[in-house]
């Protein structure tokens, strides 16, 4: 696992974002981890996490996985984390402009759905996390409505497990994870600060707060054996 992967884990279970135990998804199943990007909510977490995005996207830059312009936040959770990420990255030496969509078109002042900058160029959508992949997809019809171009995703973690099936399959998981079939269909890639994988890892370390999340490391296989993609 690499360093910066390793340091995102820790502060995210030092901020209690990350918690081990036992869980009810939205899909209905039983996940001994959940991750809620909802409770980065001071000032102090936003900014570091800000720069844990930031930080992913100069890397795959340098390993010449994206190039991009400027930076696309879906509402809600979208907006303050490309926000953040924009001001972070500036702070990196690197000052791209953002904007973001309003859930409803507004009929006075400047109108429209986008605020901020105008959308065009090569676009990174900033995210949280992807789960049945609406947002970002709507996100990425937006963008090059616009005549942009969506280069990337960017999320916090990729959770990397498989879907449910299409309606009528009755319980038949999906052969892909919604990373993978968002990928497939819109031909853009999806990166991420931290993954499963990573967790995992991370449990195997010598990290004091792996130690205390260790107990839980047969149940994340389990539910890796059963879901992963």
């Amino acid at each position: 696992m690499e360093h910066l992967q390793q340091q995102f884990i820790e502060f995210a279970l030092a901020s209690k974002v990350l918690s081990f135990g036992e869980f009810k998804t939205k899909a209905g199943r039983l996940s001994p981890y959940f991750f809620n990007a909802g409770m980065f909510n001071r000032g102090a977490t936003l900014g570091r996490l800000a720069h844990f995005y930031a930080q992913t996207l100069l890397a795959m830059r340098q390993q010449g996985r994206v190039e991009f312009d400027m930076l696309f936040g879906p509402a809600y959770k979208g907006i303050t984390l490309a926000s953040a990420t924009a001001v972070a990255l500036a702070g990196l030496g690197v000052d791209v402009p953002f904007a973001f969509n309003r859930k409803e078109a507004k009929d006075h002042g400047e109108g429209g759905v986008i605020v901020g900058g105008p959308l065009a160029g090569r676009v990174v959508i900033v995210d949280d996390v992807i789960t049945d992949g609406a947002a970002k997809r709507e996100s990425v019809e937006l963008i090059r409505a616009h005549g942009a171009t969506p280069v990337a995703v960017l999320i916090a973690l990729d959770r990397a497990e498989r879907a449910a099936g299409a309606a009528g399959s009755g319980a038949k998981l999906s052969s892909q994870s919604a990373v993978q079939a968002f990928e497939h269909e819109f031909g853009v890639p999806v990166l991420s600060i931290a993954s499963f994988g990573d967790l995992m890892q991370f449990l195997d370390s010598d990290a004091p707060l792996a130690r205390d999340a260790r107990a839980f490391r047969s149940a994340m296989e389990q539910y890796r054996a059963d879901y992963g993609a």
